[in-house]
C-alpha cells in the first residue's frame, strides 16, 4: 500500500532538485525518495568518533532519542541499596 506525503518547497529548489532528478534519469518522486533513503542509511552507519567534542555530540544525541534521562548514578544506587534492605528477611 502506497501513501502520500506532502512536502512544501519553494520554486527554486523544486527545480534545482528537478534538474538533478532528471539528470540522474529519475522523476522528482523517485529522486526524493532515494534521497531520504540515502540519508536514513547513512544515520544508520556507525561512525568512529574521533575527538571528545565528536563523542560529546554523540552523548547528547543519543539522550535526545530517549523518551526519558536515565537516572543520575548517586539516585540509581540509592534504588539498588534500598532494595537490598527492603529485601533483607529481618526477624
Amino acid at each position: 500500500m502506497s501513501s502520500r506525503i506532502h512536502i512544501v518547497l519553494d520554486e527554486a529548489e523544486k527545480a534545482r532538485y528537478r534538474r538533478q532528478a532528471q539528470r540522474e534519469g529519475k522523476s522528482l518522486g523517485a529522486w526524493l525518495r532515494a534521497a531520504a533513503e540515502d540519508r536514513l542509511r547513512a544515520s544508520l552507519q556507525p561512525r568512529p568518533l574521533r575527538t571528545r567534542a565528536e563523542l560529546e555530540r554523540f552523548f547528547v544525541e543519543c539522550d535526545e532519542r530517549e523518551p526519558a534521562p536515565e537516572p543520575d548514578w548517586a539516585d540509581h544506587r540509592a534504588v539498588i541499596e534500598r532494595s537490598r534492605r527492603d529485601g533483607l528477611d529481618v526477624t
